[in-house]
């Protein structure tokens, strides 16, 4: 490497449109993906199981997790595309290879439930043995999700940014390449985890910027063509960011309304740990929510889940959970399905009901979501409210509304 890394990771880290800075500590989202996302794996493995998984992409389980990723962008961009069923080139092949489908399942189970590094190489390295078409590291997109500080995801940018930074050749489609990279890449993250991370994401967001070209590594020097490619990359990139923000500043504005109308209704109302410090209108949520979310009699991984959810309304001076709303955006509505279905299959008996409340152009994409029979099972029923119809209504509800009932009139049922 012909530039020092650790000037590189200042350099990237200093730069607000940087990947670090806009997904792995920028992103409220990032955090809240990690057990929705497990147990949207935990789905695709029972539905193998059971026979369930079907015989396409489209409308598996499969696609639900795939897609919640990709919801993480920037990274992740891309990452369901190497799992479309090509019928003409019968890849990949485990939606009508029922040996396939079933290993590919035992595969997932086994990840999983690992627990130790040298666990998940030889699950690697068994899975790379079995030779499944078109079944190769794009998975680490997936495992990425289920161990974050051991597996890191992989694709196309990332590898052109690892040859870059590191002078090497690396390919895309090889599990043996990416063993390699990984482990290049955790020796490097040791050297420097002071300035990263023990997880993985913001070494490999660093190098995914190489990749792209919106970060010199001081390797080489880019044709014309390279240049104008990655001045139009960081055109959109920057376009994308302040999309961005004006959906977070809608995100902002719903969770609002959410907490009014539940102090209006006269619950202890709870924004997100992670949002408690934001504000709307001079409206601070700290002053509308709860400092903090009541003890409860659920294991701490649940309870770290349940701290992450947009809002929450309690009984008064109580730790019962009445209602719970997670705030989507226009480019996300899986993730925050899979939270809510997360929640209600573990959170405490006593929850009334759960509310996604969503974008009005997604309605229709929200409907066949939420029509999904591993969804629509749930103990607890989703409902949807959008947002026009929750700024429109919200001070009549404050004013006329008695309980959590009042929101019956605004949601929707899918």
């Amino acid at each position: 490497m012909s530039k020092d890394i650790a000037k590189i990771i200042k350099q990237h880290k200093s730069d607000p449109e940087s990947v670090y800075n806009t997904w792995f500590v920028g992103s409220a989202d990032r955090l809240k993906a990690f057990r929705s996302i497990r147990r949207g794996v935990l789905q695709v493995i029972q539905d193998i199981k059971k026979g369930n998984f079907g015989n396409d992409f489209k409308g598996s389980s499969l696609e639900v997790v795939l897609t919640s990723i990709t919801e993480q962008k920037q990274v992740f961009v891309g990452a369901a595309h190497p799992f479309y069923w090509k019928p003409k080139l019968r890849i990949p092949d485990i939606y009508e290879n029922e040996v396939n489908k079933k290993y590919f399942g035992q595969f997932l189970e086994s990840c999983v439930e690992a627990t130790k590094e040298e666990q998940l190489v030889r699950e690697i390295l068994k899975l790379d043995e079995k030779k499944i078409k078109g079944l190769g590291p794009a998975v680490a997109s997936i495992l990425y999700f289920l161990h974050p500080t051991i597996l890191p995801p992989f694709n196309t940018a990332i590898v052109n940014g690892f040859n870059k930074c590191f002078g090497d050749k690396k390919t895309l489609g090889s599990w043996q390449s990416y063993l390699q990279m990984r482990e290049m890449i955790i020796r490097t993250n040791e050297e420097h985890k002071k300035e990263l991370s023990s997880d993985l994401g913001a070494i490999t967001g660093l190098l995914f910027d190489i990749g792209v070209g919106k970060l010199d590594a001081g390797d080489s020097v880019m044709s014309t063509e390279e240049s104008d490619k990655a001045a139009k990359l960081l055109q959109k990139r920057h376009t994308e960011i302040m999309s961005e923000n004006k959906e977070e500043h809608l995100h902002t504005e719903m969770q609002y309304h959410l907490l009014k109308i539940g102090n209006a209704l006269g619950y202890d109302v709870v924004a997100a740990t992670n949002d408690r410090s934001k504000s709307f209108a001079d409206n601070k949520f700290s002053f509308l929510s709860l400092s903090e979310l009541p003890a409860m009699n659920v294991d701490e991984e649940t309870f770290n889940t349940i701290n992450l959810i947009d809002v929450l309304w309690l009984k008064k001076g109580t730790n019962r959970i009445i209602s719970a709303f997670e705030v989507e955006k226009s480019t996300s509505i899986y993730s925050g399905i899979l939270r809510l279905s997360d929640l209600s299959l573990s959170a405490p008996e006593e929850m009334q009901a759960l509310f996604l409340v969503a974008p009005n152009q997604r309605e229709k994409e929200v409907v066949l979501q939420l029509k999904r029979p591993s969804i629509k099972g749930n103990a607890v029923p989703i409902q949807y409210i959008l947002f026009s119809d929750l700024r429109e209504h919200c001070d009549a509800i404050c004013k006329f509304g008695s309980d959590h009932h009042i929101m019956a009139k605004i949601a929707k049922c899918a």
